[in-house]
């Protein structure tokens, strides 16, 4: 589970960070990266996502 201290600011803020903490190797049970629990296409495609598809991946890394 990622720490809430690591979740993205508010909407107001102008841009969503990323989740990755350069750990990063994908577990092969889960298909999720071990350091920020993202699918490889979930890496692949996050700089193509705009800030009001961002949070939706936070919100499956919190579920996960």
């Amino acid at each position: 589970m990622v720490s809430a201290s690591s979740q993205p600011p508010g909407a107001a803020s102008a841009s969503v960070p990323s989740p990755c903490i350069s750990v990063c190797r994908i577990d092969p049970a889960t298909g999720w990266c071990e350091g920020c629990y993202r699918t490889i296409d979930e890496i692949a495609h996050w700089a193509l996502l705009d800030d009001g598809a961002k949070p939706g991946v936070w919100s499956e890394l919190n579920r996960r």
